[in-house]
């Protein structure tokens, strides 16, 4: 499900100078289709240049393996050829894969990779500014199901067993990927970072000096408005699921652009869903099935998954606030 999250805002602490020069270096470039953020600790700036340079290139390898945009792709040349036949993937494809249908049976059908034809539709429609008809969005259901693959574990092949279907990994992909930059950094020394993939963020250990990186949370149905009260955290990652940017009305009520493959609609809860987890892949595609499920469902889930979870909601316009009993302890 791709889909474009809440802004957070990271909060940049000076550094002490008695900790043997170390600074924090901060690097941007557009990735993914949005601004990715790096921070990392380091005590020379030529290595810390080269090392953001090395992490830019990992995260356009990883774009040129999950990108539903771009047409030469791995995953656009897989789905290309959505037949009844068995094709293999590569090392990382496979992992996020086989990631991706551990969510989806964990979510109960909630997070689902294979929803591209219903988004696709969606964005088509807000394109054109009309409601679809109920049997467009029929239509586009009809492809939509992870059990509509066959995955051999031991091969590492996966066959559509429906023509057309067709993959989105935007509900997990930012998360996955940010991970994999933080992963990489710890392997050449690197053990105070945050990656931030448009608002899926991955981190490793505390700036030296603090007690680890603030991050914001927006209030729901904001851009830039956030919350007075700010997260502290380390070694984890969060990401935050919103509606402020995407959505259609109809008949006085607002549907999301992210959508419920069990409906084949949009969800219209006005709500954000922050998320935190162990690494950035879960935190993703646990804040995208958790604005897709109700309350209780989505408090099941993260707790099942040893994650943290805060929703806001406005309703009869005042902002209501779900958490999990962790959650609380990760407020600055």
């Amino acid at each position: 499900m791709r889909r474009y999250l809440a802004f957070i805002l990271l909060s940049l602490l000076t550094v002490s100078s008695c900790y043997a020069q170390q600074r924090k270096f901060h690097f941007v470039e557009n990735k993914m289709g949005s601004p990715f953020n790096l921070i990392l600790v380091h005590t020379d700036s030529f290595q810390a240049v080269q090392l953001a340079k090395e992490c830019f290139m990992l995260i356009d390898s990883f774009n040129h393996i999950f990108s539903d945009y771009d047409s030469t792709s791995e995953l656009s040349r897989l789905c290309a050829q959505a037949d009844n036949r068995y094709q293999t993937a590569s090392p990382a494809l496979w992992d996020i894969l086989v990631q991706s249908k551990k969510a989806w049976q964990q979510s109960k059908g909630a997070f689902d990779i294979t929803v591209s034809p219903l988004s696709r539709l969606w964005r088509r429609m807000r394109r054109e500014n009309r409601f679809p008809d109920s049997s467009e969005v029929l239509m586009q259901k009809k492809r939509v199901g992870f059990g509509l693959l066959t995955i051999d574990t031991l091969q590492h092949r996966i066959r559509f067993n429906k023509q057309s279907m067709q993959l989105d990994l935007g509900g997990i992909a930012k998360g996955y990927v940010a991970q994999a930059v933080i992963d990489y950094l710890a392997t050449k020394g690197v053990h105070s970072a945050l990656a931030d993939a448009g608002g899926d963020m991955a981190m490793s250990g505390s700036p030296p000096g603090t007690k680890g990186w603030i991050v914001g949370v927006n209030v729901p149905e904001t851009t830039d408005e956030l919350l007075t009260t700010k997260l502290l955290l380390h070694n984890m990652a969060v990401a935050t699921s919103g509606d402020a940017y995407q959505f259609i009305e109809h008949n006085g009520r607002k549907y999301s652009h992210i959508i419920d493959p069990r409906t084949g609609y949009g969800i219209s809860s006005q709500r954000n869903v922050t998320v935190i987890a162990k690494d950035g892949a879960t935190a993703d595609w646990l804040a995208t099935a958790c604005s897709i499920a109700s309350i209780i469902e989505a408090k099941q889930l993260v707790k099942k998954m040893g994650a943290e979870l805060l929703i806001t909601e406005i309703r009869n316009n005042r902002v209501v606030y779900y958490d999990t009993p962790g959650f609380g302890r990760y407020w600055k």
